[in-house]
């Protein structure tokens, strides 16, 4: 009812756990930094320059958005989203988070897979105002983030 996937969308978050690397995928396996049962969560290949360190926090199953989402999964991705807001502050000195949801086009959702991203906050980061001017960040980059976020997820 609320669905906006084509009907054979190649979605990027289902290939990327499959562990299929093609033109759809733009995220690579070394970017995931948490895994579960339910819940996966990996560096985003799109970074903004005064906030690396963006995470994408997904169910490992296909819903397309938080209408479809079962409520078991909701808890499961938050308590996902706490765990990595931790490990940022820890990882990044960061003086707080961002926690961001989209859902349908006029939304703001433009993966047709429920994600929830994590950003690193600072004082003054103009954030919002530079919000459209996120950038393809290198995988080596997103190594770097990933590497540090997993070492303080494991301290927690």
């Amino acid at each position: 009812m609320h669905n906006h996937a084509a009907k054979n969308y190649n979605c990027p978050f289902c290939l990327l756990f499959q562990g299929i690397s093609n033109k759809h995928v733009e995220s690579i396996q070394s970017d995931i930094i948490f895994r579960n049962d339910k819940t996966s969560a990996f560096i985003s290949s799109l970074q903004w320059s005064n906030n690396h360190g963006n995470v994408l926090i997904i169910p490992n199953e296909h819903f397309e958005n938080i209408y479809d989402l079962p409520l078991d999964y909701a808890r499961d991705i938050h308590e996902a989203a706490k765990t990595i807001a931790i490990a940022m502050k820890m990882a990044f000195s960061c003086d707080g988070v961002s926690t961001r949801q989209h859902n349908e086009p006029a939304g703001g959702q433009d993966v047709w897979h429920y994600h929830v991203h994590i950003t690193p906050r600072y004082k003054n980061d103009l954030f919002y105002a530079n919000i459209n001017n996120g950038k393809l960040a290198s995988p080596e980059r997103r190594a770097e983030c990933a590497d540090t976020l997993r070492q303080h997820i494991n301290k927690i």
